[in-house]
């Protein structure tokens, strides 16, 4: 079975990536040594889940090893704050803290009639010989004006997703799994890998 080395230590994403990718041995980083800290810096999802890739591409490379390597940028927009938070995410509210990041984007939200927001994520995988090959999703909703269930992850509890007619927070995990912008992104990315054999 063929190794691709996902640029994540998360158990909740390497499940959800091993689930889809069953045709490949999705390994993640740390299993191949790689405990560098990547310095993301790019300006969009596309730019920073490129950074990831080439960084552990490059480790693979002076270690001899030859496999696929796949990254994942994702984060919130908000139509009125010009696409706010954006890249900037999991630090929105000054570092990464989820409570103080949807404390900050209901504050910059206050008198805002437009609430009009998407969760969007884009992976990026990269194969030995440099061959790059991007899938996105993405998932409409609103943001409400206060929190709603589980407050446990990001911005869950601020997100009314239009597709379930229910808040993210709400939701349970096959809800969520079935419009999710990660899974979208990675179905994305798989058909396109697919069509690149």
């Amino acid at each position: 079975m063929e190794k691709i080395i996902l640029a994540s230590n998360n158990a909740h994403k390497i499940k959800e990536f091993k689930e889809i990718f069953n045709t490949y041995e999705v390994v993640p980083m740390k299993e191949i040594g790689f405990n560098e800290d990547i310095i993301e810096d790019g300006t969009t999802f596309e730019e920073n889940s490129k950074i990831k890739t080439t960084a552990i591409s490059n480790f693979l490379k002076s270690k001899n090893l030859n496999y696929m390597v796949m990254a994942d940028d994702s984060g919130l927009c908000v139509e009125a704050l010009n696409g706010e938070p954006g890249v900037y995410s999991a630090r929105y509210g000054g570092n990464h803290n989820d409570q103080q990041n949807r404390d900050f984007l209901l504050k910059n939200l206050e008198g805002k009639i437009n609430r009009n927001a998407k969760f969007v994520c884009v992976i990026t995988l990269q194969k030995p010989n440099g061959e790059t090959i991007v899938g996105k999703g993405e998932v409409n909703g609103t943001i409400l004006t206060k929190e709603v269930g589980d407050t446990s992850f990001g911005y869950d509890c601020l997100f009314h997703s239009t597709e379930l007619n229910k808040c993210f927070g709400l939701a349970t995990a096959e809800e969520k799994n079935s419009v999710s912008h990660r899974g979208r992104a990675i179905k994305d990315l798989l058909n396109k890998l697919n069509m690149s054999k």
